[in-house]
């Protein structure tokens, strides 16, 4: 949460200040030294950040990186800036020979406004031509802010992030087809899609009438998925809502009394030896005097009935199955400690 208010609060100044910067040791200045302050690095710590790193190419020497960023004294990042308003694609070559002749196995190109990681997944110790990892700090979305705390330094692990980048890289390029697919089917994946429904033969006029089914299927697919998710979590917060309504108007016609807040005390006695006293809570309703783990109602450890001209305890097993048990008094609790131990077994196991 920390680092998602960090960035949305440089993306917030970006889109302020952008308009008056006009060269690129400004866009360093102001958008791309706060980025690497964000991920835990002491811009003028020279063992962390060195601005200008030299990376001499063969008989080319003075090359030079933006910044390197070290880890036990080897370069663990090299990212190479741009003024804000360049186009990146432009400028990947140049990385591109940095990488071969650092010993780092992630670079960055940025313009302060799109960022694009780079490793070496497809030949070792020559950088990728595409990114494992982009995005628009203006434009985060949470999975994103998930890799990039990744290169925070209190989380940087190199094998971690080289790992999970070949994902990372491959499913974006699945993405990709698969956004330019829905919007444009190409020949292939209709035919894929029509082979399957369609006996006769694939003709032109054919495939032209597959193409907008294909393209009317796949929207409506994805429009049901969204509709099902957004009801389910609607259902979810309604049932919520109402269980809060049914509790809170209970509780208006409730009076806990002595007996039933010192059996309380002898249910917490019992499991005291396995939870701390403040994970067990009760609550009193009109039928039954509850006792809870951590306060939630999908927990139930025992209901007691006290107030009736019976007294009962009701006992759950492992598919929270109500087992009611007759006791004298409320003394009688403490032959059941095995089973309400039991209980609370099942639940931290689930």
């Amino acid at each position: 949460m920390e680092l998602q208010n960090k960035l949305k609060a440089l993306a917030d100044k970006i889109v302020q200040m952008k308009e008056k910067i006009g060269t690129e040791e400004a866009t360093k200045n102001a958008f791309i030294m706060p980025f690497i302050n964000i991920l835990g690095y002491d811009l003028f710590d020279p063992t962390e950040v060195i601005p200008e790193f030299t990376a001499d190419l063969g008989l080319k020497k003075g090359e030079k990186v933006d910044y390197a960023i070290f880890q036990n004294g080897e370069p663990i990042l090299i990212i190479e800036c741009k003024n804000w308003k360049e186009d990146l694609n432009v400028h990947n070559s140049q990385l591109f020979r940095y990488f071969h002749v650092t010993k780092t196995r992630f670079a960055l190109l940025t313009n302060g406004i799109e960022y694009k990681f780079y490793s070496d997944l497809e030949e070792s110790n020559k950088m990728d031509e595409k990114p494992f990892l982009e995005f628009n700090v203006c434009n985060i979305k949470e999975s994103t802010i998930n890799e990039i705390a990744k290169f925070h330094k209190s989380n940087f692990d190199v094998n971690k992030i080289v790992d999970n980048a070949s994902s990372l890289k491959y499913t974006k390029e699945i993405k990709k087809i698969l956004d330019k697919e829905f919007q444009e089917p190409s020949a292939e994946f209709v035919r894929h899609f029509a082979n399957p429904v369609y006996s006769g033969r694939l003709t032109e006029k054919v495939m032209e009438q597959f193409k907008e089914l294909v393209l009317k299927a796949t929207n409506q697919y994805i429009s049901e998925k969204v509709n099902d998710r957004l009801t389910s979590a609607l259902n979810k917060e309604t049932e919520k809502q109402q269980e809060e309504i049914i509790e809170e108007d209970t509780k208006t016609n409730v009076i806990t009394t002595e007996e039933e807040l010192e059996a309380f005390q002898i249910v917490v006695a019992i499991l005291r030896r396995n939870l701390p006293k403040e994970r067990i809570v009760h609550r009193d309703t009109q039928s039954y005097f509850g006792i809870l783990l951590d306060d939630n109602n999908r927990k139930p450890i025992c209901r007691l009935h006290l107030n009736g001209g019976k007294k009962y305890i009701s006992l759950f097993d492992e598919n929270k199955k109500e087992i009611k048990e007759s006791i004298e008094s409320i003394d009688e609790i403490y032959r059941f400690e095995k089973e309400l131990l039991k209980t609370v077994e099942n639940y931290e196991s689930e």
